[in-house]
């Protein structure tokens, strides 16, 4: 019986991968002819395809199939945006960045706190908890909007750059304000910056050196044994980066965004590739990387629970909508706006206002604390699913749109 339990399982994994990939196949390439972000499309497709739909797949979300596909996804993404990354671009926005992926995320979490207190009836503790787990924005999400919006290079990075650095400091402050939730101490802003700068350093340092060690063994003149898989390497070295940050309580996003950063940044290092080994890499990351995005916002869009939004809609809208449309622009004027190296225009600042999307790293966050009966769990999970279904669907969509008309497009800088 047990050996057939396990086989029944397989097969409705397979069968569920199948579909997710013969759909989001069909559904990528729709979404490139009518040009929209492919994920708005895996998320309603999703929806469409889940339990509360067609019933075609139905993988829980507290499953270990489905925790793998968000943590090697996730990673495995935000690997690719840190290789698209040019260190020359960032070291004229570094400060805009450490400011709006530290002190950012604490001006969203005070205005969404607020705002859920006054909006929801909830009591404060519980509204800084909601502020919190939909602080920071998601790599997971971003970086395939970028993939296929060509917007001017140091703006994209920047936001790309900013949902790598921000996500330990959103999981710091969920934390810290659920351990006085929870009863289980005071808030310490001098122990959650320690613990932010211990999650991040720790975790750049990791990053950091195993994206050499990769790029000695597949790109040294001497030492790149492992030239010829290329592929391997990298998806060897994204798994050990963010288990191994993760493992000493580190930051592992961040751990394989620097190690992105160095693969995509070899020259810097010192090191080359034949121009067919960096066609192949490129290929190999571009399709793995798809995958994993078609995974997780098809599996995302089935786990939507309908009778929870039903529940908190109205409220929930509200906060999402002061949310997209006060607290990221506060956010914005006041971490990027004070950053007079960076020039900022107001065309770019206003982009940025506007490009935050919400995706796994919150919906993790909110899982994991109906996992733990956080007080007002449940509201907590319903307000994040909102927002991530407003954000994808409304600021994803109209992302092309916006750059287009505020004359940030590639293409419009070289014409």
């Amino acid at each position: 019986m047990e050996a057939g339990s396990a086989i029944d399982t397989a097969k409705h994994v397979l069968g569920s991968a199948g579909i997710i990939l013969a759909i989001g196949s069909i559904c990528g390439a729709f979404a490139n002819k009518i040009k929209i972000p492919d994920i708005v499309l895996y998320l309603l497709i999703g929806m469409a395809i889940g339990p509360a739909g067609f019933g075609f797949i139905d993988i829980s979300a507290d499953s270990a199939l489905n925790q793998i596909i968000l943590l090697f996804g996730s990673a495995y993404i935000l690997f690719d945006g840190g290789a698209t990354v040019r260190l020359k671009v960032l070291k004229e926005v570094w400060i805009t960045l450490l400011i709006i992926a530290t002190i950012g995320v604490l001006i969203t979490a005070a205005v969404v706190g607020v705002t859920s207190y006054y909006v929801l009836d909830i009591p404060v503790i519980a509204a800084l908890l909601l502020g919190c787990t939909i602080a920071s924005t998601d790599p997971a999400t971003l970086v395939p909007v970028f993939k296929q919006v060509p917007v001017k290079e140091r703006v994209a990075q920047t936001v790309m750059s900013e949902s790598a650095f921000n996500d330990a400091m959103g999981a710091i402050a969920v934390f810290a304000v659920l351990a006085v939730a929870m009863g289980g101490g005071e808030f310490s802003i001098s122990k959650s910056l320690g613990g932010l700068l211990y999650e991040a350093g720790i975790g750049t340092i990791i990053g950091g050196i195993l994206g050499y060690l990769a790029l000695v063994l597949i790109a040294h003149q001497h030492y790149a044994f492992l030239r010829e898989h290329l592929p391997l390497v990298t998806l060897m070295s994204v798994i050990a980066a963010y288990l191994g940050a993760s493992g000493i309580h580190a930051s592992g996003y961040m751990a394989v965004f620097i190690f992105g950063l160095m693969i995509g940044n070899r020259e810097v290092f010192g090191f080359k590739l034949e121009h067919h080994e960096e066609e192949g890499l490129e290929d190999f990351i571009g399709t793995t990387a798809l995958i994993m995005r078609m995974f997780i916002f098809v599996l995302l869009g089935s786990q939507v629970d309908f009778g929870l939004l039903n529940q908190y809609v109205v409220g929930g809208s509200i906060v999402v909508g002061v949310f997209i449309l006060v607290a990221r622009p506060l956010t914005v004027f006041l971490c990027a706006g004070v950053d007079r190296r960076a020039k900022w225009s107001m065309n770019e600042l206003l982009f940025m206002c506007w490009t935050r999307e919400t995706g796994v790293i919150p919906a993790a966050l909110a899982g994991l604390l109906v996992g733990m009966k956080a007080p007002y769990a449940e509201l907590i999970a319903a307000v994040t699913f909102l927002a991530i279904l407003f954000t994808i669907l409304i600021q994803a969509t109209t992302t092309p749109w916006l750059a287009r008309k505020l004359g940030l497009l590639l293409e419009q800088q070289k014409a």
